[in-house]
């Protein structure tokens, strides 16, 4: 009797056939991770603008030397990372409204600030911290105060 010749094996399942149950959950969570990656990037990119602004550094500034906050918070003064707001510059003008958290060993609040820009200098309408105790902490100068009050009595 002849026998028959053996039959060759069957092929091998490609790689993703054999293993797609544990790939697509871990490319799925590559993929997420990625996206969540560039947007924080993006974020802190944002950030870092704003913060390195002379607007908000002369802010941050005026704060850290306020008798006042210095008493409310302690030293030293620190911002959150976190800010909210608006900045819109161009060569020698802009505006700004932004609000970001301050922080010492002594409390909490958050400075608010709007100001104008103009011939590449910016002048304050509102620079105030509100302390996490309810006190408002008014960081305009008298010259800026004055200005402000007069906007807003225009006829």
């Amino acid at each position: 009797m002849n026998a028959a010749p053996p039959l060759p094996p069957a092929p091998r399942k490609g790689w993703w056939n054999r293993h797609w149950k544990w790939a697509v959950p871990v490319l799925g969570v590559f993929a997420l991770t990625v996206s969540v990656g560039v947007i924080l990037l993006f974020v802190s990119g944002i950030f870092g603008l704003m913060k390195s602004s002379d607007v908000y550094q002369t802010a941050l500034r005026r704060a850290r030397s306020s008798p006042d906050a210095i008493a409310a918070f302690g030293t030293p003064i620190e911002p959150s990372w976190w800010l909210t707001g608006e900045m819109k510059t161009s060569d020698t003008t802009g505006h700004a409204a932004v609000r970001f958290g301050l922080s010492g060993p002594k409390g909490e609040g958050d400075l608010s600030l709007v100001a104008d820009q103009r011939d590449g200098a910016w002048t304050f309408s509102t620079l105030a911290i509100d302390t996490d105790a309810g006190e408002r902490i008014d960081l305009l100068t008298d010259e800026e105060r004055a200005a402000a009050t007069a906007t807003f009595e225009a006829p």
